[in-house]
């Protein structure tokens, strides 16, 4: 195994046990990216140098912590914690001194942030090293992320807009990635892409420095190829102590949790190869010892309309100046979008927020009654690139966008954790997500759950087969 194909959690115990420097992972990782990235299209900047530095300056930590150990004084040991020389990288949403947060638009021509974003700087405390800025959706308004191919499939949408974040991840150019998720957009591409993707509760991860979308809905969040190396990087942006994984007997590790299996919205309009591989994850729950329970999602009539009331018009409020002084330097369907929210009345607005505190107060009695819902995260695998829209078997048409943030979408408008992990492929060969959504600031027990799913599965390759 190459150093590239690790984990994070693998890499960082090599790295403890010194049997694996992070010069020679990071060496690995960009020498993966050279090989790979020009069919993938993942990043938008990659800064080799600056990342070789930052190894270096881990590596030196590291030696300095062994001989620490070595004089008995353990308490002058250097290595800052589980993410200590791991390559990753950041959405070109976040900001970090210096360099640029194009949003992957021609607006951003000649930008460079000034200062780090807080989640860059907490990164970069905890000893991650970046290596460059990943491909979004124009101002992350969009689910494809067109600068993008799939890991799995070149012909297929890496889904959006962390999409270059997802693909990094899925294919090896990265040990793990920060995106933003505003309707969807860390889980919508992790479970096209068969990696872990982690939308925390809102506001529990500082937004300061990350480019907004929509201020009500955005979160920031890990994408990671293992739920167990989602932990230490949830715990670096939050400042917390890494919550170690249950490891406890399988034939009961989820004795008196009680899983909320939908009646209503989240299996309507799905593929049935998706549901049939969801439907077989929550069995392994049940396995595990939880109860499924059966329930009732509250609003669900009112989600698209009240996802698109907020989003619309906080996005144009964003870009507002530059909407007006230099509409042609966004991308049409971007511009479009902006110049609708503009016609929007404010009544609307009021409206979507009114009825965004009574989906958060019906969801939080929901959650009274069981610790996690598990449902699929998005309906369908990855359509073709080009592909506009999908006919469901009732004759319904919904665009492609729209079906691929429907399912996501609840837990941005209610602000509850969200976590996607892999359960399976199409027959086709591409990934399958399911969808654990839990209680405010309850991503421990969502880690919990994924993590014990995740170890009943057999081994398997941890990368996409990217050639």
């Amino acid at each position: 195994m190459e150093p590239f194909e690790l984990t994070l959690t693998g890499a960082a115990a090599a790295i403890r046990a010194r049997e694996l420097s992070p010069v020679e992972l990071v060496d690995s990782v960009l020498d993966r990216i050279e090989r790979v990235e020009p069919e993938l299209g993942a990043y938008a900047t990659v800064c080799a140098e600056r990342a070789r530095r930052a190894a270096r300056e881990a590596e030196a930590e590291v030696r300095a912590s062994a001989e620490a150990e070595a004089r008995a004084g353990a308490e002058a040991a250097r290595i800052r914690g589980p993410l200590h020389g791991i390559p990753m990288a950041l959405k070109d949403l976040i900001d970090v001194a210096g360099m640029a947060t194009s949003a992957s638009s021609r607006v951003r021509d000649g930008h460079r942030a000034p200062a780090d974003s807080a989640v860059a700087a907490r990164l970069a405390g905890a000893g991650a090293v970046l290596l460059g800025k990943t491909h979004t959706h124009e101002f992350a308004y969009g689910l494809i992320t067109p600068q993008t191919r799939n890991a799995w499939d070149r012909g297929k949408v890496a889904g959006g807009s962390s999409g270059g974040s997802a693909v990094a991840v899925a294919s090896g150019t990265a040990t793990f990635a920060l995106g933003t998720d505003t309707g969807g957009s860390i889980r919508v591409p992790a479970a096209l892409n068969g990696v872990v993707g982690l939308k925390p509760t809102y506001d529990l991860v500082p937004r300061d420095g990350v480019t907004s979308l929509s201020w009500s809905l955005d979160h920031v969040g890990p994408i990671t190829r293992t739920v167990a190396d989602a932990a230490p990087v949830l715990a670096a942006l939050t400042g917390d102590a890494p919550a170690p994984c249950h490891q406890g007997d399988q034939g009961a590790e989820l004795a008196g949790l009680r899983v909320g299996v939908p009646h209503n919205y989240y299996f309507d309009h799905v593929d049935p190869e998706v549901e049939a591989a969801v439907r077989r994850a929550i069995g392994r729950l049940k396995d595990l010892g939880a109860q499924l329970v059966g329930v009732d999602i509250p609003m669900t009539r009112y989600v698209q309309a009240t996802q698109w009331g907020l989003m619309v018009p906080e996005a144009t409020a964003y870009h507002e100046g530059t909407l007006r002084s230099a509409p042609e330097l966004y991308q049409e369907d971007v511009r479009t979008l902006l110049e609708a929210g503009e016609l929007l009345p404010a009544g609307d607005y009021l409206r979507a927020r009114r009825a965004q505190a009574l989906m958060r107060e019906e969801w939080g009695r929901l959650l009274e009654r069981v610790d996690v819902i598990a449902a699929p995260t998005v309906p369908m695998t990855a359509v073709a690139a080009g592909q506009a829209s999908v006919t469901w078997p009732d004759g319904t048409l919904e665009a492609v966008s729209d079906a691929y943030v429907r399912l996501s979408a609840p837990a941005n408008i209610t602000g509850v954790p969200a976590l996607t992990l892999p359960v399976g492929h199409d027959a086709a060969g591409l990934p399958i997500g399911m969808q654990l959504l839990g209680r405010p600031l309850g991503e421990h027990t969502l880690l919990r759950v994924g993590h014990a799913y995740e170890r009943t599965r057999p081994v398997r390759a941890a990368l996409a087969p990217t050639a």
